[in-house]
């Protein structure tokens, strides 16, 4: 019994402040995410309807715009913007360049 190492007696004592310090971490954690609950949406038959955006005739062209991103910005389609201006280049947008949003 002399030659035992005294790690070896440390060891479960380690083992065991280990466990209670994960125990007290979940806890924790348990207690900070029931104080704040998560914000809660609303079903979609209760929230307002959205209203429609009005769609300007025209669209200044901006450095760095693309097509997609123009129309995503005017709520117009891509497909209706290219119809409407059937001499553009979808590639080489100019800034200040004019395009047609409606008729």
């Amino acid at each position: 019994m002399a030659d035992r190492n005294p790690a070896r007696l440390a060891a479960p004592f380690a083992l065991l402040a280990a466990v209670v310090a994960v125990a007290l971490v979940v806890a924790t954690s348990k207690v900070d995410s029931t104080s704040n609950p998560p914000a809660r949406s609303r079903p979609a038959a209760t929230q307002p309807a959205r209203h429609a955006r009005a769609v300007p005739k025209v669209y200044v062209v901006k450095a760095g715009d693309t097509l997609t991103l123009i129309a995503d910005r005017t709520g117009v389609s891509l497909d209706t913007i290219m119809a409407l201006n059937p001499n553009v280049d979808p590639n080489a947008l100019q800034t200040g360049q004019r395009l047609k949003l409606s008729r």
